[in-house]
């Protein structure tokens, strides 16, 4: 074999070899974008959390016989800040959202609550909150698919199979009710 041809050969592997590394950085970044999403929407669900406990302490004052909602959205609370991954996440969130709004459903009766200064803070706090709570899970939710996608097309899924990659789950809202952030208007 000519000298030329040796280094012909010598090029083609090392091009490969390249290759297959750009192929394992490109899953790699998008596995952290993925982590950077879930962290991003844990994040808004530790401020919705926080809010939580004012709220119903607030609502409490007015209406103080509801005890049933009270410890619904409290058992709620507890459930979706226990919760592992998206998955368990989603379906824990879902269980808080109605909880949620059989609370903002007692609030409705209770014109005084609904003029109340605390409590207008908090609902637009919430509001906002879940604004960037959709904001951050239509990101990590569009990295998922990004992520999974490539690790399933040619080339790349045979790449993701000799490496350590998974498939990631989607932070999924069980129905169109829960998926819109909680209705938090009181026009008498």
């Amino acid at each position: 074999m000519p000298w030329w041809g040796i280094i012909i050969i010598i090029v083609v592997v090392i091009a490969l070899i390249a290759w297959v590394i750009g192929l394992y950085n490109r899953l790699v970044r998008l596995r952290v974008e993925v982590q950077q999403g879930w962290a991003n929407i844990d994040v808004q669900l530790r401020r919705r959390y926080d809010l939580i406990p004012n709220l119903v302490e607030t609502v409490k004052g007015y209406a103080e016989h509801e005890r049933g909602v009270f410890q619904r959205v409290t058992e709620a609370r507890t459930a979706a800040m226990d919760a592992k991954g998206p998955a368990a996440s989603g379906e824990a969130n879902n269980m808080l959202a109605r909880a949620l709004g059989g609370l903002f459903a007692v609030a409705e009766n209770y014109p005084d609550l609904k003029a109340s200064t605390n409590f207008l803070q908090l609902q637009t706090e919430l509001a906002n909150v879940e604004e960037m709570l959709a904001a951050a899970r239509r990101y990590y939710n569009a990295t998922v698919g990004q992520y999974n996608a490539t690790q399933h097309t040619v080339p790349s899924n045979i790449v993701a199979r000799f490496g350590d990659f998974s498939d990631a789950e989607f932070f999924e809202e069980e129905d169109e009710v829960v998926r819109s952030a909680p209705q938090v208007s009181f026009d008498s």
